[in-house]
């Protein structure tokens, strides 16, 4: 996987619309106004309840016991509203209030309805052993009192108990499966949720460290042959007027470039029209213009190629800069007595090396540093992009030398 593409996967997933607003329309407008106004639903579900019970009371004939069957009703509503926060204790409370309500009216009216609907929220709430536990619970409470009501037993229907239970366990049993249905839905939508929000938190780690890899390139190369061209040209300021104003020159014309690239870096944080497109960096300029560059600061180089030349990849093309450009920068800013510099860059077959190195006294010794310490870090990791590695090391004789490995992506070595 190129970097290129690793990038664009980044932009893709951090430009797509959130997983919040992708459910909320799944949802429909109806389901998602309820849901982000759970009062509102709770109203809805007293409402609904008293509206099926109440006119069992008021028009069933014969009632015996008036307007005290309304009472249950009436408490069961109160309970009801509850369900929401304390499922199990509104369910118990039912199914507590049902056998009144059952024997108060001779079994014409029921709180049935809302038992129905708490048991669907402890479904919701609890896992299912919970849910099947409750279900027998209110099975249990809601059919013994059938059972010591006259009307539930007539002469001329004597099975008319049976249909009642079995329409009792059926309804009840509807209420916990659509609430365990709807527990799973929801729990795989916070699986997803929870998916959607690590994967936006990688592909901004991902950014993060691509905008760092390229903010310590671009200070550390820029600052470091700015300093070796200021020093360069306070040494021949007195002896070669002329070579000191080109070196001046150089020096300016790094600092610009700096400063454009640093744009360009800074430009991936803006928002709107002015922000920077997510994807690498292009290398400012080109390899060669990079080596005069450091040979105009003082590093005696000497380039050489060998194999067919680079796939067409700017991603992959920009990684190999980018390794010879901070290999170079650390022999800047650490080497000593340098008098030869060597850049190799061979291509066999699918894989591309690259070895810098430099004869320098002895191996390097870190001095001050002016970068983040993170060059060889960032070497490797934009290596490991392409299924490469990177070596750093003293040289056999002295001097410092970097070996990187890069595998060509397939569909480029195609096109090579």
């Amino acid at each position: 996987m190129s970097e290129k593409t690793s990038v664009k996967g980044t932009a893709e997933r951090t430009a797509a619309v959130s997983f919040t607003e992708i459910n909320a329309r799944r949802l429909g407008p109806i389901r998602r106004f309820f849901r982000n106004r759970p009062r509102v639903m709770d109203a809805v579900v007293v409402l609904l309840f008293l509206l099926a019970s109440v006119p069992n009371v008021f028009f069933a004939a014969e009632v015996p016991t008036g307007w005290w069957s309304v009472l249950p009703i009436g408490v069961a509503a109160v309970i009801l509203a509850f369900r929401r926060s304390r499922p199990l204790i509104v369910l118990a409370l039912l199914c507590a209030v049902e056998p009144f309500a059952l024997l108060l009216s001779e079994a014409r009216s029921s709180v049935g309805i809302a038992i129905w609907f708490a048991l669907y929220v402890v479904a919701v709430s609890h896992k299912i052993r919970v849910a099947i536990g409750a279900l027998i619970g209110a099975l249990v409470i809601s059919i013994a009192p059938l059972w010591f009501t006259p009307n539930m037993m007539p002469d001329e229907f004597p099975f008319l108990i049976w249909v009642v239970m079995g329409f009792i366990v059926m309804w009840y049993a509807v209420a916990m499966g659509v609430g365990v249905s709807v527990r799973r839905e929801r729990k795989h939508e916070n699986e997803l949720r929870d998916w959607a929000d690590r994967n936006a938190e990688l592909a901004s780690a991902n950014e993060r460290n691509r905008i760092a890899r390229e903010m310590h390139d671009v200070v550390a190369h820029s600052l470091s042959v700015m300093v070796a061209l200021s020093d360069g040209a306070a040494v021949v300021m007195k002896r070669d007027q002329d070579r000191a104003r080109q070196v001046l020159t150089e020096l300016s014309a790094t600092g610009r470039t700096a400063l454009a690239d640093m744009r360009r870096v800074l430009g991936v944080l803006r928002e709107g029209p002015d922000a920077a497109p997510l994807a690498p960096l292009p290398a400012t300029g080109s390899l060669a213009s990079l080596l005069d560059g450091f040979r105009a600061a003082g590093l005696p180089i000497r380039v050489q190629l060998s194999g067919p030349g680079l796939p067409g990849d700017p991603a992959f093309e920009l990684t190999v800069y980018r390794i010879i450009q901070e290999s170079l920068t650390n022999v800047l800013r650490y080497g000593k007595a340098v008098t030869t510099v060597d850049v190799a860059i061979a291509r066999v077959g699918s894989t591309v090396k690259v070895r810098v190195s430099d004869d320098g006294r002895g191996a390097m010794e870190p001095a001050a540093s002016i970068g983040t310490g993170q060059g060889i870090a960032g070497m490797r990791e934009r290596a490991a992009i392409y299924g490469g590695t990177v070596k750093c090391g003293p040289g056999p004789s002295g001097g410092w030398v970097v070996s990187a490995a890069l595998e060509i992506p397939q569909e480029q070595e195609k096109t090579a």
